[in-house]
């Protein structure tokens, strides 16, 4: 039972804290996200829906912040990065691990997005890179160029998680769903390959964009055969503010679908497991929270 007086339970429920253990090294941190966000001309950035679910990761001021690409509508270009997403989610670019998307690469090369991060989105424009989170390894990939077997993506991917063997969970990240039960774009298997790299490698969570609508899967295999012990679950999480899509008929082994609603997830990563909360931007919207091992 915690100890903790109740006043900062009611704080950390609310707003999220870093966990220390009995050493005083720091055992939990967070994790937050969304993809899919920032519309412009819309309305003023202080009253878009960016604006909202940027208010949502304001409440963690200790988190790292992930985006899952189309960061900026329609075109990714360097004066709608700056118009429209740093003044919601710009708040929190210096803790940062950003994803392109395909409005991304509306704009050539992506130009306004690796302007705009910087060194944030990783080395040599590449759009690829991966860092620790304490016992996490985390990758932020690239679904917009090769991802096939053999491509200097997968190459880089399987060395990198060759060399980061002693990180006991792994979470990855990247734009296009390989699956997804959205009307609008469903399963895209063109990430299938290094899925398939990373679950050699044991990872445990993958996290994607593009269709707008929160989804969360069971474990799985690359190709959707169910796997509890060693499979990849995927959280589908392009709720940073773009309008939401329906769902079609749900794809095999797809356990929770929120359509019409913008939020962010957080995720608690701990040693050996984690815990992940969808948060809703409004008090009447949909919440999906659970907990899990990594994997053996």
């Amino acid at each position: 039972m915690s100890t903790r007086p109740i006043a900062w339970l009611i704080l950390c429920g609310l707003f999220g804290c870093s966990q220390t253990n009995t050493s005083g090294m720091l055992s939990t941190v967070t994790l937050v996200g969304a993809g899919d966000i920032a519309i412009c001309g819309a309305l003023p950035a202080s009253d878009s829906t960016a604006a909202r679910t940027a208010a949502l990761v304001a409440r963690t001021p200790d988190a790292a912040v992930f985006t899952l690409g189309d960061n900026a509508y329609s075109s990714g270009s360097l004066d709608e990065y700056q118009g429209c997403y740093d003044p919601t989610w710009g708040a929190f670019r210096i803790r940062t691990y950003p994803s392109p998307g395909n409005h991304e690469y509306v704009t050539p090369d992506a130009e306004g997005y690796f302007t705009y991060f910087g060194d944030r989105a990783g080395p040599d424009r590449r759009g690829y890179y991966s860092y620790d989170l304490r016992s996490w390894h985390i990758l932020s990939l690239n679904s917009n160029i090769d991802a096939a077997f053999g491509s200097a993506q997968e190459q880089w991917l399987r060395a990198d998680l060759a060399s980061h063997r002693d990180k006991r969970c792994t979470l990855a990240y990247w734009h296009h769903p390989v699956f997804s039960s959205s009307s609008a774009h469903g399963n895209d298997p063109k990430m299938a390959d290094l899925w398939r790299t990373l679950q050699e490698f044991g990872a445990d969570v993958v996290l994607s964009g593009h269709d707008h609508g929160y989804e969360r899967f069971a474990p799985q295999a690359f190709d959707a055969a169910p796997d509890p012990r060693h499979g990849i679950r995927e959280f589908v999480v392009g709720t940073g503010g773009a309008s939401p899509y329906s769902f079609a008929a749900p794809q095999p082994n797809s356990e929770v679908r929120i359509d019409s609603t913008f939020g962010v997830i957080r995720f608690a990563l701990r040693d050996g497991s984690y815990e992940w909360e969808f948060v809703p931007d409004t008090p009447t919207g949909r919440w999906d929270t659970g907990q899990a091992l990594c994997n053996d």
